[in-house]
């Protein structure tokens, strides 16, 4: 299957104000990242700061001295397949990994092509309606220690993102795969039922792997191109820390990690074992780790950089006229939203409803609290980078059934989506949530203000571009009598903080993983290592405030008042196993209305990408996915 990507021919819109990026670290343009790492090596990492500081003062002789200097964002969690969850880590892994398939560049678009495997073969539908691929390895894949790469290393590295014990953000991309709801069938102290459970993948020999789905999924060559998919080798992998230390990182791709001075640069250098490595034109990469946007263009316009993902937001407008052929915006299938954690109390102390109705109620004001902020006003004069103000949080650039845009079909009025984001309803949105709020909390008149909301903290990564959008929240909020405290942190512990729900309200970003809008949704699956809000989890989990009827789609479904995990996991479930495709969108379309009626997802806007590239620089591209691609580029 060769699939380009809507967002490429939809540009032109997006195009129109010049041309935009993931969760990544990096600009109010942002999906991951080793705070144990950073803690235990303190005195190792201030070195690291200070040859980074070194670097930003324009000293080019620092450890990446030569190749190409590049900064995508700051330190990253892992650099482990299937481990990563953010953009930035997704960019270094396409160059260190190969897997059976990869994005390639097609004129102005992007196809699918094989990577490892020899094809990307049709699947054969079996009796019991199941679909098997079987996939050749090409000859003379070498891992970069020079050990042969086998079926066996993708047999093994499925398994082991599948499973319980690792327990990947990710995991939920192979519930396709035949054998999935048993290896994730758990007792309730959360251990596997049957522990012999497995994947329906195997080795039938050295070169030879096989793979069994559920059903015949459109989008499974795009999932094969994905990191979680890329191969590890077991004795490798056997060591916990081995994507922490170049010295026992083993990949197989295009380039080899060199060297990792933490939070200061990730050298990678042409892996010559690899087995295109005569396409390979750039023979080494260095990755500077940055949060700090000031410091990106310092670097840059000294020429230290030749490629930077961000810019200060205040500097947009002048690099938009000093810079023309330098700075580019180009379109992205993403969303930046803010998140709520679903077990955050909102209720006055006052309030007496509890359970399903403060549930309910606390759904009922967080859509309310979204209607405060004008999306316009953070897109023009914050962001300043082309966004546009989002109205569902599926992006735009993805197609419904019939080929139009998706989120212009979401919700059910008379706009596209669910919030009318144009500016002629900024006071009608206003009006509308102030009388919703009223219904739950102490409203002084005179003053305009509610006085009983309680205080809110709302959490971001460090980068000017979310402070800036964090200080316009928190004083949207603060007009209506709403306290917000903002605290930051840095990119890796920021992740985690959200990741494990210790938060109240928090900066979020998605970019599109493949094309189709269910990797917009699968995520908030209860078991789902991505799923930050949290819902089916903790005292959410018990919590039976939802319906779901799905007999006008021809499903026995009908439930009234069950958990998440009755409705709206079932749901997902539904989705994939979904082989009409009209009726797989309508259930699509189901979901995400499921997800913005609870208010957790506040869409701000949809996505560009920000960055600037030395005129020197030929032969690199991002894709609408966020992935950056230097491995053919060269320096005129």
């Amino acid at each position: 299957m060769k699939k380009k990507l809507l967002a490429i021919l939809l540009s032109a819109a997006m195009v129109a104000s010049l041309t935009a990026c993931g969760d990544s670290a990096q600009s109010g343009n942002a999906p991951e990242e080793l705070a144990e790492d950073i803690e235990a090596a303190a005195e190792e990492d201030a070195a690291a700061e200070e040859a980074g500081d070194e670097a930003a003062e324009g000293d080019t002789s620092a450890a990446a001295g030569e190749g190409l200097n590049v900064c995508i964002a700051s330190e990253p969690d892992t650099l482990d397949p299937a481990l990563n969850s953010a953009v930035d880590g997704a960019t270094m892994l396409v160059h260190l990994f190969s897997g059976l398939a990869k994005w390639e560049k097609d004129g102005e678009g992007f196809k699918i092509v094989p990577d490892a495997a020899t094809e990307l073969p049709e699947g054969v539908v079996n009796d019991d309606g199941t679909v098997t691929y079987t996939y050749t390895l090409r000859d003379g894949l070498k891992w970069s220690d020079g050990k042969d790469v086998t079926a066996g290393d993708f047999e093994f590295a499925w398994k082991r993102a599948v499973s319980v014990d690792l327990a990947t953000d990710y995991g939920y991309m192979f519930e396709i795969v035949d054998g999935y709801d048993e290896v994730w069938d758990l007792d309730d102290d959360g251990n596997p039922n049957n522990p012999d459970a497995q994947l329906n993948v195997k080795a039938l020999d050295e070169k030879t792997l096989e793979v069994t789905l559920e059903n015949k999924v459109s989008y499974w060559n795009e999932l094969l191109a994905f990191p979680v998919y890329f191969p590890v080798r077991e004795d490798v992998v056997s060591n916990e820390s081995w994507a922490t230390d170049p010295s026992t990182y083993v990949c197989n791709g295009p380039y080899t990690m060199t060297d990792w001075q933490h939070n200061s640069v990730i050298t990678l250098k042409k892996n010559p074992d690899y087995v295109d490595a005569d396409q390979i034109t750039m023979d080494q990469i260095n990755f500077y780790l940055s949060d700090d946007a000031n410091n990106m263009l310092t670097n840059f316009k000294n020429g230290d950089w030749a490629m930077i993902d961000d810019v200060p937001t205040n500097e947009i407008a002048t690099l938009k006229n000093d810079y023309p052929d330098n700075f580019f915006v180009e379109g992205q299938i993403g969303t930046y939203y803010v998140c709520w954690n679903i077990n955050q109390k909102l209720l006055p102390d006052s309030s007496s409803l509890k359970g399903v109705e403060a549930a309910k109620a606390e759904a009922e004001i967080r859509n309310a609290l979204s209607l405060l902020f004008d999306r316009n006003y953070i897109v023009d004069s914050i962001a300043q980078g082309g966004q546009v103000p989002a109205s569902s949080f599926v992006a735009m650039g993805l197609t419904d059934a019939d080929g139009s845009e998706f989120y212009k079909n979401a919700g059910s009025n008379s706009f596209d989506g669910y919030y009318d984001v144009s500016a002629d309803a900024l006071e009608a949105n206003f009006n509308s949530a102030v009388e919703t709020l009223k219904k739950y909390y102490t409203y002084d008149e005179a003053s305009g203000k509610f006085t009983d909301v309680p205080t809110l903290t709302y959490l971001y990564n460090t980068s000017d571009a979310h402070k800036a959008i964090a200080e316009y929240l928190q004083s949207a909020f603060a007009a209506v009598g709403i306290t917000m405290n903002l605290e930051n942190q840095e990119w890796a512990t920021f992740l985690n903080t959200r990741k494990e729900g210790n938060y109240s309200v928090a900066r979020n970003g998605w970019l599109a993983d493949y094309n189709d809008p269910i990797c917009f949704l699968d995520m908030w699956v209860s078991g789902s290592g991505n799923n930050d809000v949290q819902y089916g989890k903790g005292d959410h989990e018990k919590i039976k405030a939802y319906d779901l009827d799905l007999t006008e789609f021809g499903y026995d479904t009908k439930v009234e008042g069950g958990t998440w995990a009755e409705t709206y996991d079932v749901l997902i479930a539904d989705i994939k196993s979904c082989e009409d495709e009209a009726t797989r969108y309508k259930l699509m379309h189901k979901a995400e209305d499921m997800l913005m009626e609870t208010g957790c997802i506040c869409p701000l806007y949809f996505y560009t990408d920000l960055y600037m590239v030395d005129n020197s620089l030929k032969g690199f591209f991002s894709n609408p996915l966020g992935y950056k691609y230097f491995m053919y580029s060269t320096f005129e």
